[in-house]
C-alpha cells in the first residue's frame, strides 16, 4: 500500500536549482517513488559554519510504496549521484534530500528520526511543506499552519513559483 512522505531538498553548490530539479526528475523517476506535489523554489539563509553561499530550499510530496529506509536509501543514491560528500555537519553541498514525514507514521532509529528532528525550527523547511500540504496535521496532532505562522518566513524568499523551476 502506498504512503505519502515528504522529502525535503536542499543544495548551496555546483548550479542549486538546477540541482533541486534534478534531483526532484531523479525522484520521480526512481521505482515505486511518485512525485505527487511540489513546492515552489526558495533561496535561504544558510545553516552551519559561515561563509557558505545561499541555499535553494523545496519539498515534494511523494506517493512510496517503500519501507521508509528503502526511501532513505533511494534518496541517499540520489545524493551520491549528485556528488554529495558528507565531511562538514552542515556544510555546503550539492544535494540534501531528507525524508521530513512519512505518513502518520513517527520513527526513531539509528538511521533515520520522523518527524524530521529539527523541521520545527527550521521555516526553509516548513513554508515549501505548507505549499504541498497547507491543511498538514503532524503525527502529534500540531498543524503545520500553526508552525509556519510562528516561525514565519523571515530569511526566505521565493525564487520560482511552480516546478520546473529552470
Amino acid at each position: 500500500m502506498a504512503e505519502t512522505a515528504y522529502v525535503a531538498l536542499g543544495s548551496n553548490l555546483e548550479q542549486p536549482e538546477l540541482q533541486l530539479q534534478r534531483a526532484v526528475d531523479n525522484i520521480d523517476s526512481a521505482p515505486h517513488i511518485a512525485v505527487s506535489a511540489c513546492s515552489r523554489l526558495y533561496r535561504s539563509d544558510p545553516v552551519g559554519p559561515p561563509g557558505q553561499p545561499d541555499y535553494c530550499n523545496a519539498v515534494v510530496a511523494v506517493n512510496t510504496t517503500l519501507k521508509p529506509v528503502q526511501l532513505l536509501d533511494a534518496l541517499q543514491s540520489i545524493e551520491k549521484a549528485h556528488g554529495r560528500v558528507r565531511s562538514v555537519r552542515w556544510g555546503p553541498r550539492t544535494l540534501d534530500l531528507d525524508i521530513i514525514l512519512f505518513g502518520n507514521h513517527t520513527i526513531e532509529s539509528e538511521r533515520l528520526t520522523v518527524p524530521h528532528y529539527q523541521m520545527h525550527v527550521r521555516n526553509f523547511v516548513l513554508c515549501p511543506l505548507l505549499d504541498v500540504a497547507p491543511d498538514l496535521e503532524l503525527p502529534d496532532g500540531t498543524a503545520l499552519k500553526s508552525m509556519v505562522d510562528e516561525l514565519g518566513y523571515q530569511g526566505l524568499n521565493v525564487i520560482a513559483d511552480s516546478y520546473p523551476w529552470v
